[in-house]
């Protein structure tokens, strides 16, 4: 087995100066750092987290909260994150709330007891009403993607969502469509929604309120239903906007079950970019958030409050942008 002696050997440093490396002391110059993590990668050198543990005071475990693992968008942030992590080293104790209020309690205490380092927590509307248990766990936390909004002084990442749904409603205002509807999860998104009503007023159009269905489901199941029933209510719908791609699918789904030809009867725009976006039938127009760099400043965030090289927290939002693809066009 490959030891730390095996690693300072190979890189002519002392034992010390790769304990130095591994536990990320800022004591180490840039030159020979990057011998050392040579070193380890030739070697195959894995670490003994318990005993870097005991050493440092540190698990290297960051507690990841999402709402659920049902939406393919959670799980390829989870990818991220998890990749974003790795290369500092830490591993993730992941959990879900399920959109339960009590369940996000319970996790966090039990991730508490899990003697995690930090939290990273993506907010589906009921973390945002933890936050003050959040901070009697004393652990340096950021909020990712958080969409209600949060109190000042708090550390978050997170997107323009108003912007997201501007874009949306913007593109079918443009394509000349008039007769608009919305499916959506309400109230976890109604910042998409603003945003979408925003647009389409600019054009002197809005929204009816009983176009507005919001499905309690969170999954391309309950884009179906809604969609389903809106349209056999609103024949004269000629666009639906979903507020997240899993929905739009289900709209897509549905349009397909109703006899309406997409693009050419109904157009479906969804909010997310998720993969399957790209390979649905017809490929699905959507607006797409920068999830790559939302991991990598979220850990960043993160790692700064960690070491202290992050004095205050700090609210970073992202840009979104309009993914064009073959379910909109303008309306016969």
């Amino acid at each position: 087995m490959v030891t730390i002696k095996d690693v300072a050997l190979r890189a002519g440093v002392t034992k010390q100066t790769v304990s130095n490396v591994i536990n990320q002391r800022p004591v180490v110059k840039p030159a020979t750092r990057e011998r050392v993590q040579q070193a380890i990668a030739e070697l195959g050198y894995t670490p003994n987290l318990i005993a870097r543990g005991l050493a440092t005071g540190q698990s290297m475990m960051i507690g990841l909260v999402v709402p659920t693992l049902a939406n393919p968008f959670y799980t390829e942030l989870i990818e991220r994150l998890e990749r974003c992590l790795e290369v500092d080293g830490y591993g993730i104790a992941l959990c879900t709330t399920d959109g339960d209020p009590d369940r996000a309690t319970q996790q966090l205490v039990t991730l508490k007891r899990r003697y995690i380092d930090g939290l990273i927590l993506f907010d589906d509307g009921n973390v945002s009403r933890h936050l003050d248990l959040v901070r009697q766990l004393e652990l340096p936390f950021v909020l990712c993607g958080s969409e209600p909004e949060i109190p000042a002084g708090t550390p978050v990442v997170t997107f323009d969502h108003a912007r997201a749904g501007y874009l949306a409603g913007e593109h079918l205002r443009e394509l000349g469509h008039r007769e608009i509807a919305v499916v959506g999860e309400f109230p976890a998104h109604r910042m998409r929604l603003y945003g979408a009503e925003r647009a389409l007023a600019e054009g002197s159009i809005a929204i009816r309120p009983t176009r507005i269905v919001s499905t309690p489901e969170k999954s391309q199941r309950g884009g179906v239903r809604a969609a389903t029933q809106l349209l056999a209510d609103h024949p004269e719908v000629t666009a639906i906007i979903a507020t997240h791609d899993l929905l739009a699918l289900g709209v897509l789904q549905a349009a397909g079950a109703t006899g309406r030809r997409v693009p050419d009867d109904l157009s479906v725009i969804g909010i997310d970019n998720i993969a399957a976006a790209a390979s649905a039938e017809p490929p699905l127009t959507t607006v797409a958030f920068p999830i790559d760099q939302l991991a990598q400043e979220s850990v960043d965030h993160l790692l700064g409050l960690l070491r202290l090289t992050r004095p205050e927290p700090a609210a970073v939002s992202l840009t979104p942008r309009l993914v064009v693809r073959e379910s909109t066009a303008p309306p016969h």
